[in-house]
Formats: structure tokens, sequence, C-alpha cells
């Protein structure tokens, strides 16, 4: 037997309501598992330590299907930890979200005709908290929906005081390592914002634009440039053109009159230029292009700025003053008036960033900004992957990781906002820098005055795995959870998250790994595959999902999903059918506790179960050891189908339904089937719990009066008394004869209803089973295919040979023979007619070179489908009766 340490705390019962309604179950056995401690790690425990801390939503979001689709993921694996007998800690917090949370307030305040310039900085930060006491958090309730088994109480936020101690402790360590330091550079800003936002931050799509030549110089000095953004050429400081290139060898090293400008500029070579994009010189602007930075870098040109914060042009002249794009069709007509358009392209379809906030379109600006100096991090990121220290899942994505680390650019960690982790550096009088750590006293005086800008949100959650365990405190929790386990993320943060994780996990924790395993996930999608959108109007509330169909069947239908690396289709339809899941086991259990199975007691000896019996248990044996196997690869899918099929396919459909004959029959048969399907659903509904947790508890506790399935052992491989089989049951006879078995009754099944026979019609029927293995399930076969024993006028109308042994037929009175004949010559001469269409085509030379691929696939798949008719309808025309 599997191992139960539960006492049994009240008598199995059968007060089952008739139907599930997961509403009347769901929440209070939430509140249950909460209140019981169920989920809070003990860190003095002697369990060996597993932990996953949950990617960390923001404090002003909502529970998305993205969430739903990890969250089941994580709360699966931590699930089945727990019931494996370690002390699983599944961490839970949120992240302050420093744009997001601060737009928030300030459209409050833009309500009350304010700004948070009229509130000042303190106040402002004090109206931020307030807001997130009192509309903060809601994803955290709907985690409690979902049924995420998360440690409350030990709940984090990046901005409580023990994160932003770690947040001032690791920023003065690297800031002292030489790791931090302050430069300007180029960075993506949003002009509403009014911020430098990261890379994650900026959403490309593709916008209807224009694309100018330009003519540069004057006379015979003259060359052409392309530019999309016409507006920047005021800030030019060079053309630039391939040194192999030779058009323009004779320029190279001379100055050329900027349009518009009193201003010349010098061309340059270098290699960043493609010869053979458009006409081979480029406009160099190095305060408003990254790569026309490196290459002003490179050739010691001036960085002349032309816009503000808000993108309003700023350099002087007539379009001083102007925005941005009213500038840019105003430099055009004024090129225009003086000749020096070349060619216009409207509309010009191209790639353009924009916030994904407010959706402004994004500008490249030359900003003084914190950075962090990566090379050292991130090769040590890379490092721990390629020695083994931490194992990416699937393989094939470690490529994507290490394209990232190893090509990894500094990180621009400074944001010119009020709310979050203010940069702990102070200004003197005299340009003194001091950085300042948590427990230093900053400088006072006159003239000094701190920094105004907050650090990047991804600098505080790339301190998350180690940080919400205490750090830089040496914790319980630290010495017991770090390193974590898993981190299970969408491979779309990848860079973003993952890389910083791994960086600053290796720096603070003396080169120890932040996490065992990186386990990526795909994004999830519509039935289509398409992106989940609102402006595609396909976005899915997953609560209202829950609010139809119950928690567990979400839950089901995105872990049947959930392949490694691979992205999740789901539709509603699959929830139904998940939920129609979630029913099945149910009424199947239920149907059992009414027929008396039973975990009480020992199981039987081996010598006292029926093949049925032995073929259940070693059917058992074998999903316990394929779903553990699909744990350990992170093959969720696979294991959500192995248990479908089991469950549904092979427990309810198979052995319920053989169990039937024996409860009918009585005896000491009955009570052994009644002990082995005990022991099968205990095990079944184990097995189902880390993904289906609520109707599992409800059915659980129920059948075997245990606590809680939450912590219940996990199930490990079935002994049977009796039975000489050291590494667990396993009959592979019993096997084969039911196989056996159930293709006799699917054969029969089908041939019923080829007929036309009603599921519950009775037919006269003889079996012949004498000397097969079928011939003790004869009362089996005959109660589920609905067949009654032939009388003195059974005539064989049709005779079915299957698997050694003859089932025959008596269908005369049960169908209209002649009626169905003529059903059937029809059907039969329509496929026919289709095949001929199709063959026809397809032998067309002609037809073939022009139809596209698609088309004549789609023939293919006519022709095979129509060849498929044919036998069938034979086959059922030669095996109806004569008329």
């Amino acid at each position: 037997m599997t191992e139960n340490t539960q006492q049994p705390q009240a008598a199995p019962t059968t007060d089952l309501p008739p139907q599930y309604t997961p509403a009347d179950v769901e929440g209070k056995l939430y509140e249950r598992w909460v209140e019981r401690g169920y989920f809070t790690a003990d860190a003095t425990s002697d369990k060996p330590p597993y932990t996953i801390v949950i990617p960390p939503p923001n404090v002003t979001g909502s529970l998305h299907l993205g969430h739903a689709f990890q969250h089941t993921l994580m709360d699966a694996l931590t699930r089945r930890k727990r019931m494996q007998g370690f002390e699983a800690l599944w961490l839970p917090g949120m992240d302050h979200a420093g744009i997001a949370t601060q737009n928030k307030v300030e459209q409050q305040l833009a309500e009350e005709g304010k700004s948070r310039h009229d509130l000042g900085r303190e106040e402002f930060v004090q109206r931020v908290w307030q807001w997130k006491e009192e509309y903060g958090g809601k994803i955290l309730g709907q985690m409690r929906r979902l049924g995420d088994g998360v440690d409350w109480s030990r709940e984090r936020f990046t901005m409580d005081e023990g994160l932003s101690s770690a947040v001032g402790t690791i920023f003065k360590r690297l800031y002292d390592d030489g790791l931090i330091y302050r430069a300007e550079r180029i960075i993506n800003w949003c002009p509403r914002c009014l911020t430098a936002i990261s890379d994650i931050e900026v959403e490309y799509q593709e916008d209807d634009g224009e694309l100018v030549s330009i003519r540069y110089g004057e006379g015979e000095e003259t060359l052409v440039v392309a530019t999309t953004r016409a507006e920047t050429m005021l800030g030019d400081t060079a053309v630039a053109v391939h040194p192999d290139d030779e058009r323009y060898t004779h320029l190279v090293g001379k100055r050329i009159k900027l349009p518009l400008t009193d201003r010349t500029i010098p061309v340059v070579a270098d290699a960043h230029v493609d010869p053979e994009f458009g006409t081979g010189a480029v406009k160099v602007t190095p305060a408003h292009d990254p790569n026309d930075f490196a290459i002003g870098r490179r050739h010691g040109l001036e960085s002349i700025t032309v816009m503000d914060e808000r993108g309003v042009i700023t350099a002087h002249g007539p379009f001083e003053g102007l925005d941005r794009f009213e500038a840019r069709s105003t430099i055009v007509a004024a090129l225009r008036e003086q000749g020096r358009i070349v060619a216009e392209k409207r509309p010009y379809v191209h790639s353009v960033g924009h916030c994904s906030r407010c959706r402004t379109t994004v500008e490249p600006r030359l900003s003084m900004q914190w950075w962090v100096k990566v090379a050292p991090l991130a090769k040590a990121a890379g490092d721990a992957v390629r020695d083994g220290r931490v194992a990416i899942h699937p393989e094939d994505m470690s490529k994507r990781y290490f394209d990232w680390v190893d090509n990894m650019h500094d990180w621009c960690i400074s944001r010119q906002l009020w709310w979050g982790h203010r940069i702990p550096v102070w200004y003197g009088p005299d340009g003194e820098i001091v950085c300042v750590g948590p427990d230093e006293e900053p400088p006072t005086g006159a003239g000094w005055h701190q920094e105004t800008d907050v650090l990047d949100t991804w600098f505080s959650s790339g301190l998350w795995p180690f940080s919400t365990l205490g750090w830089p405190e040496r914790t319980d929790d630290l010495a017991k959870f770090y390193p974590t386990d898993v981190l299970l993320t969408g491979h779309d943060i990848i860079f973003f998250w993952v890389a910083r994780m791994m960086m600053f996990g290796l720096y603070a924790m003396d080169g120890e790994v932040p996490f065992k395993t990186i386990a990526l996930t795909g994004l999830v999608r519509d039935e289509r595959g398409k992106k989940m959108s609102k402006s595609f109007g396909n976005v899915v509330d997953p609560l209202d999902w829950m609010d139809t169909y119950g928690s567990d069947a979400v839950r089901f239908t995105l872990a049947r999903g959930a392949n490694p690396g691979t992205d999740v289709p789901i539709g509603e339809s699959w929830v139904d059918a998940s939920g129609k899941f979630a029913n099945k086991i149910w009424n199947a259990t239920r149907f059992a506790m009414m027929n008396g199975a039973t975990v009480e007691g020992p199981l039987p000896d081996v010598s006292a179960m029926s093949s049925t019996d032995r073929w259940i248990l070693s059917r058992l044996n074998e999903t316990v050891a394929a779903v553990d196997a699909y744990y350990e690869d992170y093959q969720f899918a696979k294991l959500s189908d192995a248990l479908y099929h089991f469950a549904w396919g092979e427990v309810f459909d198979w052995y319920v339904e053989l169990s039937k004959t024996a409860f009918q029959a009585g005896g000491a048969a009955a009570e052994v089937s009644k002990r082995v399907l005990g022991e099968v659903l205990d095990v079944t509904l184990r097995l189902l719990h880390p993904v289906v947790p609520f109707v599992t508890e409800e059915l659980w506790t129920t059948l075997t009066g245990g606590e809680s399935v939450v912590v219940a052992p996990w199930p490990s491989t079935v002994f049977v008394p009796g039975a000489d089989a050291p590494g667990g049951f396993r009959d592979a006879a019993a096997e084969r004869e039911i196989e056996t078995l159930q293709s006799v009754i699917t054969e029969v099944r089908r041939f019923r209803a080829d007929q036309g026979l009603q599921p519950g019609q009775r037919v006269p029927a003889r079996l012949a089973l004498d000397g097969t293995a079928l011939a003790p399930h004869e009362p089996a076969i005959r109660q589920l295919l609905r067949l009654q024993p032939e009388g003195e006028s059974f005539t064989a109308t049709a005779t079915l040979p299957v698997a050694g042994a003859e089932v025959a037929l008596d269908l005369s009175g049960t169908i209209d023979v002649a009626a169905e004949r003529k059903r059937l010559a029809k059907d039969l001469a329509a496929a026919e007619k289709e095949k001929a269409q199709a063959t026809a085509k397809l032998g067309n030379e002609a037809f073939l070179a022009k139809a596209p691929d698609q088309v004549v696939d789609k023939i293919r798949g006519r022709l095979a489908k129509a060849e498929e008719d044919i036998v069938r309808l034979q086959t059922q025309l030669e095996r109806l009766p004569q008329a």
C-alpha cells in the first residue's frame, strides 16, 4: 500500500451533494487551509527545504491569465513538494511599480486639479502610500481565489523597511566596488512620464511615418541622407559613410553645410555604416540616437541636445518652442522650400518604440544618469549556467540567456520619479559626491542635498530571492531557504529580470546562486494563437471563468497547455471541458463511495483480486511513475494529460464500470473491488491535488476521513500483499487481458453506433468466449454493451470476430434494414463522387502547377477522408442483415 500517515478523524461518509458547485467549496476550503497554517513554512524544521519566490506582481495590477498560468504551475510544484515531506515555502509579495503607481496617483491629483508639485515630494510620497493601502494589492485577493498556497505570513513589498535596507546596502557595496557610476549616455525617455525607462518598458509597434531624403552640402560636395525623424537634424554634428565606400572617399575629412543652420559638419568614415542601405550615408545626431552616440564617441563629435524633456525643440531659431512632431512637418516644409528634399515616402511603415505605460512615443535622449557596470556581474551570471550550478529548462533557452548576458550593456538604474527607492547619494557644495549606506548618517550642512532620482524598479526586484528572506541580515529564513529551488517565469523576461537576479544574487551572496533551476514558460495566447491585447478585444479576465467554471477548471486548462517554453493558446471551450472533468471526478467518486468504495484496512491479497483489480493497480503504479517523471522535467502538459487519461479514461470509464458487475453480484469479490477502488481513488485524488486542489480536497477528506489532502503524503508505488514485486506491483498479463476486453467492447459499441442503435437499446447476442481470457468477463461485457441472452428465436444477423472472440448479434426488429441500407448507399455514392473529383484535380498537372500549396493540401485531405468514408460505409453495408 501507499503510505498514509494521517489517522482518520471520522468514519468516511457519502454525504456529498449530487452536483459539484465550485462556489460552494472553494472559498471555505482556502480559508481553512490558511487558518490551519498549511502554507506557513517553518525555518527551524528538520525537513529538507523547497523554496519558490513568486515573481512579484505590480501593486497596481490585477490577476490576468499570465499570472494565473504561472501561479498554477508554481502552486502545483510547491503542493507536491509539501506532500513529499519538504518544508515548502512559496513566498508572496508585490513590486512597488514605480512609474505605474506614480501615474495612478498623479491621475487622482489631476482630477482634483492638482499636480505632485503642488504637494511637494514628501507629501506626494505619503499620498502614494495611502493609495497603496486603499487600492493596491487587489491581486492578492485574486490569488486566493485561484488557490495559491503561498505563505501569507511572509508577504513582502519591495518598498517595505527590510527590502529598502537591502536596496541601500547593495547600492553602497556596488558603488564602493566601482560597479555603480554616474555618466551622460543615451537612454529611453518618455516625454509624458518624464523619466528614463528600461528596455522592457518600451513596446515596439509598426507605425505609419515618413521617410525623407535630404541633400546636405553645397555644389559638388553634397550627399543625401534619409531620416524618419527630420527634427533631429538640428542636432546633427556629422555625416558618416563606410571607410570602403569609394563614392564618398573624396568627402571624408571635409566639412559640409548642414541645411537650415549656419553650421558646417564633418564627413567621417565609420564601419558601423552599411554601404548597401539607402544612399550609404547617414546623419549623425549623438544626443538623440544610441548608434549615433557611439559614432560620436569614436570620432570625438559634439553632442547637441535640441529637445527638452517634454519633446519640445530648444535649438535657437525658427523652430524653437515647437513640439517634436509639429517641428518635423515644419522642418520638412522648410527643406522643401529650399529645394533640399530629394525624395519623400508616405506612409513609411516602421517600428517605433512606445512607453508601455502611457503609449507615448519614446525619445532617445542624452541624459546624466546612474549606471551599473555589468561586465563582471554578467560574466558571473553566465558562468553559473555554463558550469551547471544553475540549469535552464528547457535547455534550448540557454542560448537566448547567453546571448543576453554575454553581450549586456551597462544598465541605467536611475528614474526621474518621486515614488521608489531614492538613490542614496549626496552632493556637496564643492562638487563632493558621497554614497551613504543604510546604517550611515548622510552629510549635513549648507549646500548638501540628496540625489532626486529613484532607482529602477528592476533594481529592487533583482534582489528578490534573498532580500525577501532577510538579507543583509543572516536570518533563519535565509539560512534555511536560500538558495531557492526554482524560478518559474515567462521566457519574455529572461533578459530583464532573470539575468538581474542572477547578477545580484551571485554578487551579494558571495557566489551562491539565487536558484538552482530556471523553468521558463511560454506566454498565454487566445485560442487562435494570437497575443492577448485590449486593442484586439481578446483579453480574458480569469475571474470570469472562475465564476462560471470554477478555479480548478481554469487551473487544469492552463496546466494542460504548459509545454516548457512554448506559448499556451487558451479558449473558453477548453475551460468548459476542464469543468466537465472536475464534475466527472466528483460524480465518479461520489458513485464509488455510495457503492462502498473504502480505504479501511489493508489491500486484499493478490490471489483474491480479479484481473480487473490487478489491471487498475498496475496502471495506477505506471501513472504514479509517469507523473513523478513529468514533474521533475517540468512537463506540466504531459503530467496533466497522463492524469486526465488515467482518471477519466481508465478509472472512471473502465474500472468503475467494470466493477459494477462485481458490486451487483456481491460477495467476497465485491468487497475486494470496493477496497481496490478506494485505494485507486485515494491515490488518484492525491495525484490530482496539486493541479486541481479544491475538488480533490472535498472528495479526499470525505473518502478517507483524513485531515486534509494538502498535508497528505504524496503517492508512492502501490504494493499488493502476496505479490512478488519489490519495485511496486505490476501485472503485464492483466493489462493485456483488459486491453483485449476493451477492444471487444469498443468494437461492438462502434458497430452498434454505425447501425443507428441507441446506447441504451438492448440487443440479443451470443458470445463465443470459451477458451479465451475474456470468458470470466461475460457478465461485464453484456452489461456494458446492453446485450441480453439469446432466446429460442435468436437469429444471428451480424457476427463480429474480435480479438479471438466472436460476438453474434440479432438485429432483426431493432432497425429498418431496408431504410438503413438505402441511407448507407446514398452516403457511399457521395463519398465515391468526392473521391473522383479530388482524384481528378490531383491528376491535373496544370492545376497543380498554379494552385497554392495549402489548396493542394486541402484537396489531398478531402481525398484521404473520402477513401476512409468509403471503407467505413462498405463495411457497414456488409454487416447489415440480409433483407
